[in-house]
């Protein structure tokens, strides 16, 4: 991580003046980041070593980052989207000695009973001189009580923000939209290091990602128009809005953009083409936070629909038994507690490489769904054929050990007047549309229909908008009436 921060000294010796970045409200030049950076990281108590971070996306959040890797601390975000208890839960298992709180997150961060200490300062202080040692804790899902910390090194945030500045082909005229929240790693690095990096800048959509960390779907069109950024990373439910956005308006997204990188979960390929024929230049990706966010991605210059890409150079992808495997150096340290993960991880997805190396991905393997007859079907496989239909916001296909499989289905903007007056037969023809590419025992032949508000209401999903599957899938089959 030396390299990012030399980056930033060097240029802001140069072109201090220069804006790197911002947010709906607040600026920071080069100058202003070292200077706050400075000030926060000689205001630290003596022996403060495991640092929190609760802020909103902001220049805030940027600049309590950027003291942390200066100064050689354990750095552990802590999700605003998370609960109390979890992060209660986050600040004891990491050991958290201190909490760095963006403006109005005090009361969140108190809560869990340690020090607090605010990021905004009015002081400005000369740059800090560079320690090694930086390290983050990442923790990911937040789909339980009490997610996992994964153990990530500078070295490998720092090789992961030079191998994506490579392949995205990062620069100096980038700007950066950073829609997603700041505590998923990838946004991390994406919105922060790389443009450090390469001497570009990153606006924060402060409302962007308050309403994504929420649960709901942002409006992205206006935030895209009056940024006009070069690249941003999306996940496929934030495009998809967007898509249906731009189709609605008959508008094309702004000509400045050149990169959008989605992942997080399976993109269809009719919403990655559609994309592309609105001047969204989308690039699938994979990974996950064990491997520093990022395994493949698609490029320009080499890219194929349908597959996420091909391995970041010095990795190496294998499949075993239809499991991704992973070996280079993007792999953590380990799980916090743990053992050393060594080099090589099993990533527990399944998959395949093609001849030319391109992966393409099937679902988790404990996602696996197994019906009374014995069949292997991954839900994610036919809940991506059923999200190509622009009128399904979410699904999650379900019924392990069942005749066949259900789909719970919650209407999209767009869909929401159909499914409001199409009968089950309709919904279930449109079901078999969708999935017409796969074997019959595959298709759903059952569904239930509820709006994504109820669904939320619900407790069913992940405060990042993922099912929480066994949950999800239990609390139907205890109400099989009200399937339809």
């Amino acid at each position: 991580m030396r390299e990012v921060y030399d980056a930033l000294r060097r240029r802001a010796a140069t072109d201090g003046a220069k804006l790197v970045f911002n947010d709906d409200a607040n600026r920071l030049t080069r100058e202003e980041l070292l200077a706050r950076a400075g000030a926060l990281g000689r205001e630290l108590p003596a022996g403060a070593n495991r640092i929190g971070i609760l802020a909103s996306n902001d220049v805030d959040w940027a600049a309590a980052q950027i003291m942390g890797v200066a100064t050689g601390k354990t750095v552990v975000p802590l999700p605003p989207f998370f609960s109390s208890e979890q992060i209660g839960h986050i600040v004891r298992d990491a050991n958290v000695e201190l909490i760095l709180c963006g403006e109005g997150m005090r009361p969140l961060a108190a809560a869990s009973g340690i020090a607090t200490r605010a990021i905004k300062t009015t002081q400005r202080a000369a740059p800090i001189e560079f320690v090694e040692g930086f390290k983050q804790i990442i923790y990911t899902s937040g789909s339980t009580g009490h997610p996992k910390g994964v153990r990530l090194a500078g070295r490998q945030i720092g090789w992961s923000t030079k191998a994506l500045a490579e392949v995205s082909n990062a620069s100096d005229a980038d700007s950066y939209l950073s829609i997603l929240p700041l505590p998923l790693l990838l946004e991390t690095i994406c919105a922060i290091f790389i443009p450090l990096l390469v001497g570009g800048r990153a606006h924060f959509s402060n409302e962007s990602a308050k309403i994504f960390a929420a649960g709901h779907v942002p409006s992205v069109s206006t935030a895209f128009e009056r940024a006009r950024p070069t690249s941003s990373v999306l996940v496929p439910q934030v495009l998809g809005a967007w898509v249906r956005e731009l189709a609605a308006a008959g508008m094309r997204a702004p000509e400045s953009l050149r990169f959008v990188a989605v992942g997080g979960a399976p993109a269809p390929e009719a919403l990655v083409e559609a994309a592309w024929a609105l001047g969204i230049p989308v690039f699938e990706g994979y990974g996950l936070s064990e491997c520093c966010s990022v395994v493949a991605l698609n490029r320009p210059g080499a890219r194929k629909n349908g597959s996420v890409g091909r391995a970041l150079p010095e990795l190496k992808m294998s499949i075993d038994q239809q499991e991704i495997i992973v070996e280079g150096p993007s792999v953590m340290d380990g799980y916090l507690g743990g053992t050393d993960a060594g080099r090589v991880w099993r990533t527990g997805d399944l998959g395949a490489i093609d001849a030319d190396g391109y992966l393409t991905v099937h679902g988790r393997k404990d996602n696996l769904l197994v019906t009374a007859a014995g069949r292997n079907v991954s839900p994610e496989w036919i809940e991506t054929l059923l999200l190509s239909d622009r009128r399904i916001g979410l699904c999650m296909v379900f019924g392990h050990g069942e005749p066949h499989l259900t789909a719970l289905l919650a209407p999209s903007a767009a869909g929401g007047e159909w499914f409001s007056k199409a009968g089950s037969d309709e919904v279930l023809e449109l079901i078999s549309r969708c999935c017409a590419g796969a074997p019959p025992y595959a298709i759903p032949r059952e569904c239930v229909v509820l709006p994504p508000h109820e669904i939320a209401r619900l407790g069913l999903l992940t405060p990042n908008g993922r099912f929480r599957r066994k949950e999800t899938a239990a609390y139907f089959n205890e109400k099989r009436d009200g399937a339809v």
